[in-house]
Order: structure tokens, then C-alpha cells, then sequence
């Protein structure tokens, strides 16, 4: 499975970068908003830093001015991913800009039927949003399950990436259910390392040899 950052901090990226673990980074006008920085510089220097997919989302609600975006924020570099939501107007804009080689990640997902739609429609990648599923009394890793199933049954050129990730748990269980890649925030990417069995058996390690050769 591959491992996206879900950020817009470049030095997060970076820092996860060095250990070879990123393989692409998803992005949206909340996390650009957060890191207080022009929006094309931002997703410029993400692609200096990570030779792999970036997705970068449109901010139009209707498919004539989300396609003109699309076109716009694909010309940053060969690897951008467009973010288009999963409305009618995004399905159009999906169907216009991917016959023209435009890579889209159909974001916004929460049903098996969506997914199917933004398949059809040409969408690279669909994000099902597990998390917010969780939030409304649902159990957000089923939508994997499904999709994948329904993915594997025809031959659509589309990863499923699972997204709204809140825990190691939803990384797991996205790696057990063959979704493609999971969008990670760095909070969950840091306590995917932590095991109390670890460090307990590190600090063992560590004061057996210091009691027979010192520090």
C-alpha cells in the first residue's frame, strides 16, 4: 500500500521524506489555509520535495470553471493530481478534463455508489472519507471494502485512496481490506512507529549494556 501525507507543511513532508515512507501528498483549501502561504508556491515547493502524485483541489462549484482550474493547476508540474468533489458538476468536470489526460482524485466520497460514478466518469483515484463516516454513526471501513470489491470486478484504472484517517487502526484496516493507498495526517504517521513493547524493550537493551560497558 502506498502512503500519502495529508498536509501542506513542507518540513512535516520533509521530515517523513527522509525515511522514504511518502509517496505522494494530498492537499485541500483547509490545509493551504493553515500554513498561511500562497497556494500555487506551496504546491510548487511539494513537488520539489516528493517525486510522486500531489493533489491539489479546485475551488468551483460548477464543472465550466472547475475544468479552467483544473487545466490552470495541472500546468504546475507533471505530477498533479486535481481534487474535484463528488457533485454532478464535479462528475462532468471529471468526465471533460480526464479524456484530456488530466489526472483527477474524486474527493468527498461516502457510498460505494459514488465511487462507481467517479470511476466511470474517469476519475485516477476516488477518496472515500472514513473518518467523517465514523463521526455519524457508521463504520467508515466498510465503504473500502466495498469499493474495492466493485473496483476488482471491472477493469477501471482507478486507485482507491482511503482518506479521513484519524488512527493507526483505519491504516491497518485499509491495508487488510487492498485499498491502494492511504492519505495519512503526520499526527497518525508518527504513532504508526509507537508500541509500549518497543520502548520497553529498547530501555531494557539500553541499561543491560550500560550495567556491563557503561554509557
Amino acid at each position: 500500500m502506498k502512503f500519502f501525507l495529508d498536509t501542506a507543511n513542507v518540513e512535516k513532508i520533509k521530515y517523513f521524506a527522509d525515511m522514504g515512507l511518502v509517496d505522494g501528498v494530498t492537499t485541500n483549501p483547509s490545509l493551504i489555509a493553515k500554513e498561511g502561504r500562497d497556494f500555487e508556491e506551496v504546491v510548487k515547493e511539494i513537488t520539489t520535495i516528493i517525486d510522486g502524485p500531489v493533489s491539489a483541489e479546485v475551488t468551483a462549484l460548477d464543472s465550466d470553471t472547475m475544468v479552467e482550474q483544473a487545466r490552470e493547476l495541472s500546468k504546475i508540474h507533471k505530477n498533479i493530481v486535481i481534487k474535484i468533489p463528488m457533485t454532478k458538476e464535479g462528475i462532468k468536470a471529471v468526465h471533460t478534463v480526464s479524456k484530456e489526460g488530466i489526472k483527477v482524485n474524486m474527493t468527498l466520497i461516502f457510498s460505494p455508489a459514488q465511487a462507481l460514478l467517479a470511476a466511470k466518469a474517469g476519475a485516477r483515484y476516488v477518496s472515500p472519507f472514513v473518518g467523517r463516516l465514523d463521526d455519524i454513526s457508521h463504520i467508515g471501513m466498510d465503504i473500502i471494502e466495498s469499493i474495492r470489491l466493485i473496483l476488482d470486478n471491472y477493469d477501471f484504472n482507478c486507485e482507491i485512496i482511503t482518506a479521513s484517517i484519524r488512527s493507526p487502526l483505519h491504516v491497518v484496516d485499509a491495508a487488510q481490506m487492498g485499498a491502494d493507498i492511504a492519505t495519512i495526517p503526520p499526527d497518525v504517521m508518527d504513532k504508526l512507529f509507537n508500541h509500549p513493547l518497543t520502548d520497553i524493550g529498547l530501555d531494557k537493551f539500553m541499561k543491560d549494556w550500560e550495567s556491563v560497558f557503561g554509557k
